[in-house]
């Protein structure tokens, strides 16, 4: 499948993909996808939200920056008869051109944009003066930006001036992002998404398996003597966030459904 260029492509993301399908179901849903339309699904990972659109009918190009989940992607699609066109790109500069979009959509993806200005700068670019952007980020304080913070102190720091990615899951902040970039925000509606585990420390295990900036640190913590400990304070903070249910124990997840149009077709 070749070799990661990014920490996405290290550990096991599909496994944490699947989970979050029913999220893209809801944003391929909320967008409204048509036979034919034109969709581009930015940061798609193993293609959830792509895969979706092409199942609708519509012309889909799905882009992401790490090559081995798009080959990955593209087998899903060849095994369901589908035919979607793969591109590695960066959501700040995406390898499309102007107004070929009618639908945007990213689940969870450009929230991790490098330049969050220049991610939205580049959906106004991309989506067609008629056309809609539908997008899913995770709240602030929500489940995965909280346990960002617990493993901050055994993780490398993030680049200097960077904006925590939950900025996308802030109904206000997300608003004065895209409408500095051209686009009006016509929906924000806050959605949950639940997992299911045998036990915490199954969750615990997917976590950190799933998360590759995770798994990319682990010779580095097992030599300084601190990946059990890192491992002890994320399972402590499963066990604080989670819900037991029966035989189940569950973790529930916070997430906010954006839709924006161009803000000239929003005020016509």
């Amino acid at each position: 499948m070749g070799t990661p260029t990014t920490t996405w492509g290290v550990g096991d993301y599909p496994a944490m993909a699947r989970l979050l399908m029913p999220a893209a179901e809801a944003v391929v849903a909320a967008a409204g996808v048509r036979p034919d339309d034109r969709v581009l699904d930015l940061a798609t990972g193993t293609g959830n939200a792509a895969v979706l659109a092409a199942q609708s009918g519509a012309r889909t190009i799905g882009v992401d920056l790490e090559p081995t989940l798009l080959a990955l992607a593209r087998r899903r699609a060849a095994d369901a008869g589908l035919t979607a066109d793969w591109r590695v790109g960066d959501v700040i500069r995406l390898p499309v051109p102007d107004d070929s979009a009618d639908v945007v959509l990213s689940v969870f993806g450009v929230m991790y944009a490098s330049d969050h200005d220049a991610a939205a700068r580049e959906l106004s670019r991309v989506v067609a003066p008629s056309g809609r952007v539908a997008l899913a980020a995770w709240t602030p304080g929500d489940f995965l930006p909280a346990m960002g913070q617990v493993l901050a102190a055994y993780l490398p720091p993030p680049p200097a001036g960077s904006v925590p990615p939950s900025r996308w899951g802030d109904r206000d902040s997300v608003g004065r992002l895209l409408e500095a970039a051209g686009l009006r925000v016509t929906s924000a509606v806050p959605q949950r998404l639940h997992l299911s585990f045998a036990d915490g420390d199954a969750a615990t295990s997917l976590l950190i398996d799933t998360a590759g900036h995770i798994v990319a640190e682990r010779n580095r913590l097992v030599a300084q003597g601190r990946w059990q400990a890192m491992r002890a304070d994320l399972r402590s903070f499963v066990d604080d966030r989670g819900v037991t249910d029966g035989d189940h124990f569950r973790l529930e997840l916070e997430y906010l459904m954006v839709t924006a149009t161009p803000a000239t077709t929003a005020a016509a």
